[in-house]
């Protein structure tokens, strides 16, 4: 068998992932990255966006929602800390179009920059 990496994905609220995996797909802020056992050490900010989590060469990915965070690889492994995690399969397009209906308008009628909402603004899909 194959060497695994270990992978952790944390949100404020709890965590959500601890287990060992044959590669994790990221959405770096400067590109996707891909994570095998034996990576590299090294750290990235996460743009939102899905982690694609494989269990195993080949087979389907089990993909989840961040909403932006960090990612570390070391020698334990891999470990996202995110603003927010959501499994795709549970995401509710209509809260989803909502939320961006939302800070589009909150973004067209803000003044100053102080008034525009972050990019991560912590509310929940």
């Amino acid at each position: 068998m194959a060497a695994q990496l270990h992978f952790n994905l944390v949100s404020p609220e709890r965590q959500l992932a601890s287990r060992d995996v044959h590669m994790v797909v990221v959405p770096g802020e400067d590109g996707d990255f891909g994570v095998l056992a034996g990576h590299a050490p090294f750290m990235s900010t996460i743009r939102p966006g899905v982690i694609s989590i494989y269990e195993n060469a080949g087979g389907p990915a089990e993909r989840i929602f961040i909403d932006g965070g960090f990612a570390e690889i070391g020698d334990g492994g891999l470990t996202i800390l995110a603003e927010q995690a959501q499994p795709v399969a549970d995401l509710n397009a209509e809260a989803v179009a909502q939320a961006l209906a939302e800070a589009r308008e909150q973004q067209r009628i803000a003044r100053t920059d102080a008034e525009r909402p972050s990019e991560r603004s912590g509310r929940p899909l």
